[in-house]
């Protein structure tokens, strides 16, 4: 017998998903591609609805988005940021679940309808968690589903991807949570760590339905100095603000946030090594992490890569190796 889809009337007045297009500065062909992307799905107009934030860019993409003008919500607003073209966009959206998607990316149609499915006839899920590919022919042909957990139980368990766009989320659990003005590295591990210790249902997905195009000039592979002290500023705020708000935390709730808190301090060594190659520096950012209480890392299983690093990362011989190898290991890649 097949499944009915059943919506009630408040469902029925307002799209299914709200897709979040945040825009600065890119070639109009990959917006356009973005945008067709979304269109190729199986919903409806009413079902859907797109909005785009141009983030001030130099020259505003309007005249060559006409032949959509029925189809998406086009906002021009001073430039601010990625974090605060998002918070415009979601005061703005009505759908019962947000998706959203960096201008230069685009969502991959059959294992995204894979997605779809499970939205619609899976069991009101909060977030649906997917993968992503880096090549828009290799996307896996099937598809894995976890059964359903709490966040806190899925952040206790899994290491989680931090990047928001592998994410379909409930707009109702969100409440007043937005992204972090002025933070352009690690906006998204703020936000979805607290989006996930506010789910009830939880689902993860193999599915690789978000095509992530690695581009040179964006923002995560700036490196002059500036870049450098920026990428590892708006970490460290990052990690400060979980780690403050997990003390506020029920106990399985703090648990599930440490975690994610260790993993992302591991990262940020990693790319102090990485980024500054500098002794003196590592020695400055481990103090720092001392006096919070977050180094030495915590003694957890939590990956290989994890237990490996916290190992070499706690002696001074350790750290010598590290700052001999991590950086040409980098190069080769």
């Amino acid at each position: 017998m097949p499944i009915q889809q059943t919506h009630t009337q408040d469902q029925m007045n307002k799209p299914l998903i709200s897709f979040i297009i945040t825009y600065y500065n890119l070639p109009i062909q990959m917006l356009c591609e973005c945008i067709d992307s979304i269109l190729a799905l199986s919903l409806r107009p009413f079902e859907r609805e797109i909005i785009i934030v141009d983030d001030g860019s130099d020259l505003s993409p309007i005249n060559d988005l006409m032949p959509y003008r029925d189809e998406i919500i086009y906002i021009r607003q001073k430039n601010g940021g990625v974090s605060t073209a998002r918070n415009t966009a979601l005061q703005l959206a009505k759908g019962e679940y947000i998706q959203i998607v960096d201008g230069d990316d685009c969502l991959l149609q059959i294992p995204y309808e894979h997605c779809l499915d499970l939205i619609r006839y899976g069991h009101h899920i909060d977030v649906l968690l997917f993968d992503f590919t880096k090549s828009k022919n290799k996307s896996k042909p099937t598809f894995n589903d976890s059964s359903i957990q709490t966040g806190s139980d899925f952040m206790r368990t899994h290491n989680i991807r931090g990047a928001v766009w592998c994410s379909l989320f409930r707009q109702a659990i969100c409440g007043k949570l937005q992204f972090t003005p002025g933070i352009e590295y690690g906006e998204d591990e703020e936000f979805t760590p607290q989006l996930l210790l506010r789910a009830e249902k939880v689902m993860e997905t193999e599915a690789q339905a978000y095509y992530y195009r690695p581009r040179n000039s964006s923002a995560i592979h700036q490196h002059n100095d500036e870049k450098k002290q920026k990428r590892l500023d708006d970490t460290m705020e990052v990690i400060l603000h979980l780690n403050k708000l997990a003390d506020t935390l029920p106990h399985a709730d703090k648990i599930a946030m440490q975690r994610r808190i260790a993993q992302l301090t591991m990262d940020y060594l990693y790319n102090t090594i990485v980024l500054t190659r500098s002794r003196q520096t590592l020695e400055n950012k481990l103090d720092m992490l001392r006096k919070e209480g977050l180094f030495p890392l915590i003694d957890k299983d939590y990956s290989k890569k994890y237990v490996w690093f916290r190992r070499m990362i706690n002696s001074n011989i350790g750290r010598s190796i590290l700052l001999h190898t991590l950086p040409l290991l980098k190069k080769e890649r």
